[in-house]
């Protein structure tokens, strides 16, 4: 679903940084009129966030706005250049670099992995990872959920082709798991928070001491080269309204609610337990990356090894901090 600000929106927020952004743009650009940036979203994800801290006041660009229901489809938009960045978890971003998706990652957040889980039903008799042989798992390929699924089983003794998953969108998948029709549904937040509160499911496994709790802003090479001031711009705003969303917990959770259409209650109980923070993209967060490369090469995931070094832009995050 793609939806674009209105002209008296544009006209809002076209004062402030303008002159300063676009000063630094190449002249080809600036002689095209203000910039255009095309950003991916997900549900609950950058644009929610901007909104509810007044983040995407002055800017000195446009922003097309693109919501995804999951990373894979966003990561298909970056790969046919329909969106220049967009928020994406480390698993995806593996696919989507082994598939050949010119993307580098320009930012890195942290945060708890907790709900990045696998969900049964409340009346399941599943207890642990271990059961889950012989059952079916929803989950969207290469998602974060697909990992947390295969992170989990493997780390119970488990094989990959153990456990039956089957690829649904986050839609589908809840509702296979409400009607009966699979075991278990592998997903992240809000999701997670959103079943839990509703009472729909439970938290079989989570993903905390399973996952390095990575997720990324990604961009294409393409926008990088063209585009790499609006970027720095975008990034800074998100980081700072990072740093205001936890300094004003309940009215954020309050918008984020109303924004993305849920629960106030499940909003703020994704919200505070993801602890999210923007980290510099330093030594260990590459190594977690390759670990997380190397792990979808074991289970036959993707087919060659993947250096992933060569994935990230470092040139960001300090115009951001």
């Amino acid at each position: 679903m793609t939806s674009h600000l209105d002209r008296s929106r544009r006209q809002l927020l076209a004062g402030g940084l303008a002159a300063a952004t676009t000063a630094t743009l190449p002249a080809f650009v600036r002689a095209q009129g203000r910039p255009v940036l095309k950003a991916g979203d997900q549900k609950g994800g950058l644009r929610a966030l901007l909104e509810a801290a007044g983040g995407l006041e002055g800017l000195g660009y446009d922003i097309q706005w693109s919501e995804f229901p999951a990373a894979a489809p966003l990561a298909e938009a970056l790969n046919a250049g329909a969106v220049d960045s967009g928020p994406i978890g480390d698993a995806p971003l593996i696919f989507a670099l082994a598939a050949g998706t010119r993307v580098k990652a320009i930012g890195a957040n942290r945060s708890d992995a907790y709900g990045t889980a696998v969900l049964v039903r409340p009346d399941s008799p599943l207890k642990s990872a271990a059961e889950l042989k012989g059952k079916s798992v929803a989950t969207n390929r290469g998602s974060i959920g697909h990992y947390v699924t295969l992170k989990a089983i493997t780390a119970a003794g488990l094989k990959p082709e153990d456990v039956n998953i089957r690829f649904l969108a986050p839609a589908d998948a809840k509702l296979a798991l409400t009607q009966g029709s699979v075991d278990a549904w592998a997903t992240w937040e809000p999701y997670t928070a959103l079943a839990e509160i509703s009472r729909h499911a439970r938290v079989l496994v989570s993903g905390r001491g399973l996952l390095p709790g990575l997720s990324y802003l990604a961009a294409t090479d393409a926008a990088i080269a063209a585009k790499r001031p609006v970027l720095q711009d975008f990034l800074q705003r998100v980081v700072k309204a990072q740093r205001w969303s936890y300094r004003n917990v309940d009215a954020f959770s309050a918008t984020l609610a109303r924004i993305i259409g849920i629960p106030p209650e499940a909003a703020k109980l994704q919200f505070e337990r993801r602890q999210q923070q923007w980290i510099a993209i330093d030594a260990q967060v590459i190594a977690d990356q390759q670990g997380t490369a190397d792990f979808y090469r074991q289970v036959g995931l993707i087919k060659q090894p993947l250096d992933v070094k060569g994935t990230f832009d470092t040139g960001f995050f300090n115009a951001a901090a």
